[in-house]
């Protein structure tokens, strides 16, 4: 039997622990495996294979369905058993489906023994699923899977096969470029999203990290600022002010992330240099971190609520950055519709924003997530999602706030001369 195969997923035929395939849509790489599936089970008589996603309520969520075509497509129907939930395979071997939200360590014992795991959707896995799979499937010679399209660097398949990659892996990059059966219908899939979702079609299409939620308020500035070459190396202006905009957080394991914004005005320019965010550290630690990136002499500028005294010190949060010998704004609270007022004032400013990309890349995440929480089934918008990514979102929005478009403001309060000219 031949198997048409592309040339990108040759490597992924060679021998290792570990195979992995991400890109975007339209690469092949759920369609690769579900055909190097079938064949094992035809080669290798008594395999066993469990194809894992992290979430499966039902059957039509799993693989289940496109392993059915290939089997029929490959015209070996008679060597396999469909049933309702399981495929049997040739010499007792058997193709089973299953989620791993609701696994546990006593649960997924029923695996051991098992030569092939295939994770499909891969980049929804969670760390504590991937960490009670890969001992698991433990006998001797065999296989972990994953196809996935990327979303965030930190997931954890990511960290796994593309942070630190494990020497018995081997890890393929493939996109529609790549699949010598990309159709004509997928083709005008492709150029429509390309026109109309430019946001998202890098993430979609070309399996780039996602750094826009479909919806977010900074999808599209975020986009045209890489399409401008706006996001790249920024360098510190040595004679600009140096500003830090900050949400407030707290310590303690279920404080909220305090974030900060690293940023410079210069001339019709934000230059927006660093981002830190920490969750549950006092502020020393974040004193500590800005003073070694050389970020002590900046200012500093809080929300309303950071001239709120504690209960414990007697003092605002005002006071202990100064304490800390910086110079300190507090910005006034800007009333009923303050979150709005933000974003509005960030997309007004975004073509004038320059980010660093090496040290902005998680803040820039965040920004590209921010977006509005809805009543789906009464068409509602109920303003802003407060989720991990609002923290950033609202010291960004502060920053804007807090913008001194140039020329303008030192016209204020100028004395007017008014020419005689004999009306009274």
């Amino acid at each position: 039997m031949r198997i048409p195969t592309a040339r990108v997923f040759r490597p992924l035929l060679d021998p290792a622990r570990y195979l992995g395939a991400h890109g975007g849509r339209g690469g092949g790489k759920s369609h690769f495996f579900a055909e190097l599936l079938v064949e094992r089970c035809l080669l290798e008589r008594g395999l066993l294979a469990v194809c894992i996603r992290e979430i499966q309520r039902t059957l039509a969520q799993s693989s289940k369905r496109l392993i059915e075509s290939k089997i029929v497509s490959m015209g070996v129907g008679s060597s396999f058993r469909v049933l309702n939930d399981r495929i049997e395979a040739p010499g007792g071997g058997l193709i089973i489906f299953q989620g791993m939200q609701d696994a546990n360590a006593e649960s997924i014992k029923s695996l051991e023994g098992f030569n092939v795991a295939w994770i499909e959707e891969a980049q929804s896995l969670s760390h504590r699923s991937l960490a009670l799979l890969r001992p698991t499937i433990r006998a001797e010679g065999s296989q972990i899977w994953a196809s996935w399209n990327p979303r965030r660097k930190s997931d954890a398949i990511d960290e796994f096969l593309r942070g630190q990659k494990p020497d018995n892996a081997i890890v393929v990059k493939a996109s529609w470029r790549d699949n010598p059966w990309h159709s004509a219908t997928l083709e005008e899939e492709r150029q429509l999203d390309r026109e109309r979702y430019a946001d998202r079609y890098l993430h979609i299409w070309e399996g780039d990290y996602a750094t826009a939620f479909a919806g977010a308020y900074y999808a599209q500035g975020l986009a045209q600022a890489k399409a401008e070459d706006r996001i790249g190396i920024v360098t510190a202006d040595p004679l600009a002010r140096m500003r830090l905009f900050v949400d407030i957080g707290g310590a303690g394991a279920k404080a909220d992330a305090m974030a900060v914004w690293v940023t410079q005005f210069v001339g019709d320019r934000i230059l927006v240099l660093d981002y830190l965010e920490t969750q549950g550290q006092t502020l020393g630690y974040v004193v500590a971190e800005l003073r070694s990136r050389g970020y002590q002499s900046a200012e500093v500028y809080l929300p309303h609520d950071g001239i709120n005294t504690s209960v414990v010190t007697g003092k605002t949060l005002a006071d202990h950055w100064r304490d800390a010998e910086f110079s300190v704004t507090v910005i006034k609270n800007q009333g009923p519709g303050a979150a709005a007022m933000r974003i509005e004032a960030v997309r007004r400013l975004f073509s004038k924003i320059w980010f660093n990309e090496a040290t902005t890349e998680a803040g820039r995440d965040a920004l590209g997530y921010y977006h509005e929480r809805r009543d789906e089934r009464r068409d509602v918008q109920l303003g802003p999602e407060h989720d991990w990514s609002s923290h950033a979102a609202d010291a960004f929005g502060l920053m804007a706030v807090c913008y001194e478009e140039p020329g303008v403001t030192a016209r204020f309060n100028r004395k007017i001369n008014y020419p005689k000219s004999g009306v009274m």
